[in-house]
């Protein structure tokens, strides 16, 4: 199924293509027009602009809460009764050390709030928390993507292997284009466009 999109697209390879032209461009405004230096580290607000801001030229629902129930694989996200009480749960969890904030971004994960795009918002919002909180961000290209799948499928149970595993690529480059961007190049090839598993409310 091909997700309603403001280009009329039906067939879900010429979107994915679209998709990543689009929201690597507002990634790149997003950066440059130092967009994050105003927003609050850490927040769901925060996490909402940046869905709206990449995906607002592609998607009606940019910005917004899913409205829909999903799963991949074996796995459901936070369903749609819990999913704002969950939201304004992350928002206060503390976020001062490493730990603290990887733990938060597993819990965003879990919660997945919008219908797409969940991990390149949220990995922009989590280097945003990292650069704010611990002067560090993560080069993605240093992480590899069958061992982060893995290491984020496993982390509602334990987080410690996706700990290690971003913990090993972080960088103090924190005001380098070239590295946040691989965190946006690295998104397409993480989320392969999995169709999700949806349950229309």
């Amino acid at each position: 199924m091909t997700l309603e999109n403001k280009f009329g697209l039906t067939n879900s390879a010429d979107l994915a293509r679209e998709e990543e032209f689009v929201s690597k461009k507002r990634a790149v405004e997003l950066f440059e027009n130092s967009v994050l230096d105003s927003l609050p580290a850490g927040k769901f607000s925060t996490l909402q602009a940046i869905h709206k801001y990449l995906f607002e030229d592609i998607y009606d629902f940019a910005g917004e809460l899913r409205t829909v129930n999903i799963a991949k694989g074996n796995f459901r996200f936070a369903p749609l009764l819990y999913l704002q009480a969950a939201l304004e749960s992350i928002d206060k969890m503390p976020q001062a050390s490493f730990d603290e904030i990887i733990e938060k971004y597993v819990e965003m994960n879990i919660a997945h709030p919008f219908r797409e795009g969940n991990g390149r918002s949220t990995r922009i919002w989590l280097d945003h928390i990292l650069k704010n909180e611990i002067g560090k961000v993560i080069d993605w290209s240093k992480v590899d993507k069958e061992d982060y799948l893995l290491a984020m499928e496993r982390s509602p149970i334990k987080d410690v292997e996706i700990k290690v595993l971003l913990k090993c690529a972080l960088t103090d480059e924190t005001d380098s284009r070239e590295i946040y961007m691989k965190g946006i190049d690295h998104s397409y090839y993480y989320e392969g466009y999995t169709t999700f598993k949806t349950e229309e409310l």
